[in-house]
């Protein structure tokens, strides 16, 4: 049992899958987001995870919403993946329901736990958020079983793999990110900075979770993430961290020694590995 199984979000989002499982496109829901690592705060809202075998009517899903009240309501979005958002009128907690293919999510993940390939940053968002959802509905056992795939070892081919990806665009490579921001600073170009200062994060952090064997948690709480999951981090990471977020804002005069700084203490973190920094690009 999730230590938030009595608290008001849980409730609620129990109270969503009584709504959603009775079509029959449904096979399972799953709670995630903060409580899967229980995580809540005043800022956390309900993700909820609705895998099905064909789409749902809207019409449907706006009758969920309605008989569930909401303050705001916004359906049918698709930026990313099909999913509905709304603020529940009584708790004034942020709903975010998303609606998730079960041929499309079994390929996401055969892609990483089976064929090991990598992705510019986030590489094991998908099979982490699987591993650590809570079940609140099956209609068979397809999501445990699904669980129980997510359940095996990081292993070090989908390890290596990360770090090839991920570690040359840092700085290693003519068109890496560092060259970029540098191209950036010396146009002034504030928006292209802030950019390529959040892609070479992302891809700094899938090669630190990736060094420690640690499935990708997704956008938030990273550092607070690492400094709890990973033993192995680099000298100063948290510091060094903030200073690159800090000097990419207002002082982009400092930006590249503070990320070169960054990077250094992730390659000598790569060195204690037995990673030759130089070689990621050809590293396997």
């Amino acid at each position: 049992m999730f230590k938030n199984d009595q608290s008001k979000y849980f409730k609620l989002a129990k109270k969503l899958s009584d709504q959603f499982k009775t079509h029959s496109s449904v096979e399972a829901i799953a709670i995630g987001g903060s409580h899967q690592s229980d995580n809540i705060d005043s800022n956390s809202d309900v993700d909820l995870y609705i895998f099905t075998s064909n789409i749902i009517p809207l019409a449907f899903r706006e009758n969920v919403v309605n008989k569930m009240g909401a303050s705001k309501v916004n359906l049918n979005l698709n930026f990313w993946d099909i999913g509905d958002l709304w603020i529940d009128q009584k708790t004034e907690i942020e709903i975010d329901v998303m609606f998730w293919d079960q041929k499309w999510i079994e390929m996401q993940l055969e892609q990483v736990l089976v064929h090991n390939q990598a992705k510019l940053g986030y590489t094991t968002c998908f099979w982490h958020t699987i591993k650590h959802s809570k079940i609140l509905f099956e209609r068979k056992d397809w999501f445990k079983q699904l669980q129980l795939k997510c359940r095996q070892p990081f292993s070090q081919k989908l390890r290596n793999a990360i770090i090839s990806k991920n570690h040359p665009v840092l700085r290693n490579i003519i068109t890496s990110y560092y060259h970029q921001i540098k191209k950036a600073i010396n146009r002034k170009d504030l928006i292209s900075v802030n950019h390529r200062v959040s892609a070479l994060l992302a891809s700094y952090f899938d090669v630190l979770f990736a060094i420690n064997y640690q499935t990708h948690p997704g956008e938030k709480r990273l550092l607070t993430f690492a400094l709890k999951k990973c033993q192995k981090l680099p000298n100063g990471f948290e510091k060094q961290i903030e200073d690159v977020l800090k000097t990419s804002g207002d002082e982009i005069n400092k930006l590249l020694t503070k990320v070169d700084l960054l990077l250094e203490n992730l390659d000598k973190l790569l060195l204690v590995e037995n990673i030759d920094p130089s070689t990621t690009l050809s590293f396997n």
